[in-house]
């Protein structure tokens, strides 16, 4: 309707029928800056957004979702500190007399009877690191018979001069594991152990490391599945200037990751792993995560996340206070689980499940399913709903997923396990731009899942690239 009709021509049937449809326009556009404000106020504390895209001019305030009060400020009980403290190993010792050790008293001129250490004072220094060269040399000996008979260099020495596994474990360390770029991992190297790599070297480094850890990592993967809990979540990658998905699946001592170019249920298949998982399975709530054949637990933190949006962005705190109370409430029942050690007592299970009964009918009536109407529109598809009715209907759909925490001791509360097996490659990511081989990043997550799960066996990463660039990898311990 480009111009408004001429009013006084039309009968009231004809008006009433124009204000119906004018009304109905304005209920349509009110919704949609409705629905284009809400996407303006997504951030990284009210939706799965990440930080980095809240930008700095808009980048909110940081607000916690923890509850206040409580654990005390400062070091917690049982936190053994890592304070410098004095070495019974002492490497130098430089003695300090008052008369430089000359052993005259300078008020009698007399000669010191003996000395005693008053006090100490350690420093801790790091040592002059420069790289030592082993020469190997083939010897040739000649027997009086007129035998001659010569030495065999050791496996791996294969060329003229080249780098011991040392040199290459540090470079992989630096730049595989640490994400220093390949030029200033160039630049560590030579500054501070003397030696002149090429960035084509470092590279080879990682691939040599990554075909000698893939039996490794593959085994990794087989003991991921087998565990009784396990968490899972992708993230969207750069691989050759394409979209890419990044899968993981991970234990507190396991993690395993793997690109694919699909983010569902191809992947799954491709990858091979996820359909053999037979344990709780904790996600974000992914579609094909719920297709699998397993217990499934959904992500507590997202939940939280979409709570403070609906009660920020969609007036809920001026009608009603469903969305906090159930804040609150998943709150209380973690504050809870973790004072009880384990999944809570069937009575105070039973409570929380009818609160969470009664907050679920407040919120479905104050948000009802939207019912198209009006004229055909012409769209395909089902009729868009709100954020607050897609939220209340999984909360409803998959209630014991979400309460899963608080009846399985393995459970947590939320996917934060896997949130950080991805969290480190997304920084990959920043310092690089994107990963400009598929090779370059199967190597890297190959790498990655090695040191990831070495890590948190409390391994020395360095002495497991050693090995690995020895031939033998420090082997994981593979049991759930």
């Amino acid at each position: 309707m480009q111009e408004l009709p001429d009013l006084s021509q039309m009968s009231h049937a004809q008006k009433d029928e124009l204000i119906r449809v004018l009304w109905q326009m304005v209920l349509d556009l009110q919704e949609r800056v409705k629905v284009l404000e809400g996407r303006l106020a997504l951030t990284s504390h009210n939706s799965s957004k990440p930080p980095s895209s809240d930008g700095l001019s808009k980048k909110p305030a940081p607000k916690s979702l923890r509850q206040t009060g409580l654990l005390p400020t400062g070091g917690q009980k049982g936190h053994s500190g890592n304070t410098l403290r004095q070495s019974a190993q002492v490497d130098h010792v430089i003695e300090h007399y008052s008369d430089s050790g000359s052993g005259a008293c300078p008020v009698c001129s007399r000669t010191a009877a003996q000395y005693s250490i008053i006090d100490k004072r350690q420093v801790f220094e790091l040592p002059v690191l420069r790289a030592q060269v082993t020469e190997h040399r083939l010897m040739r000996r000649a027997c009086t018979c007129g035998a001659v008979h010569d030495g065999a260099f050791p496996p791996g020495i294969n060329a003229p001069a080249q780098y011991g596994a040392s040199v290459k474990a540090m470079a992989v360390h630096l730049n595989q594991y640490h994400l220093v770029p390949l030029e200033r991992t160039c630049q560590l190297m030579h500054d501070i152990f003397g030696v002149s790599l090429a960035q084509g070297s470092v590279q080879s480094f990682g691939q040599q490391a990554a075909f000698r850890l893939s039996p490794t990592v593959a085994a990794i993967g087989q003991a991921v599945q087998s565990a009784p809990v396990v968490h899972a979540d992708e993230s969207g990658i750069r691989v050759k200037g394409k979209l890419a998905w990044l899968h993981c699946l991970v234990t507190p001592t396991l993690s395993w990751l793997a690109q694919h170019s699909r983010r569902g249920q191809l992947a799954f298949d491709a990858l091979g792993l996820l359909a053999g998982v037979r344990g709780t399975l904790v996600h974000d709530g992914l579609a094909s995560y719920k297709e699998l054949k397993c217990t499934h637990s959904l992500c507590n933190a997202h939940h939280l996340r979409e709570l403070t949006f609906i009660h920020e962005q969609c007036n809920e705190k001026i009608w009603d206070g469903w969305a906090t109370q159930m804040m609150a409430l998943l709150v209380e029942a973690k504050r809870e689980v973790h004072d009880e050690g384990g999944p809570l007592q069937p009575q105070r299970q039973a409570w929380f499940v009818s609160q969470w009964d009664q907050l679920l009918a407040r919120g479905e009536q104050l948000n009802p399913q939207a019912v198209h109407t009006g004229a055909p529109t012409g769209k395909r598809g089902r009729q868009a709903q709100s954020k607050a009715f897609n939220l209340l209907r999984r909360l409803r759909l998959y209630r014991a997923d979400v309460w899963r925490f608080m009846t399985d001791r393995d459970v947590p509360f939320t996917n934060n396990l896997a949130e950080q097996a991805l969290r480190m490659c997304k920084v990959k990511q920043k310092i690089s731009g994107c990963f400009r081989t598929t090779a370059g990043a199967d190597a890297f997550f190959t790498i990655r899942s090695y040191l990831a799960t070495m890590h948190k066996q409390g391994a020395c990463l360095f002495d497991c690239l050693v090995s690995t660039f020895n031939g033998q990898p420090n082997q994981p311990c593979l049991a759930a």
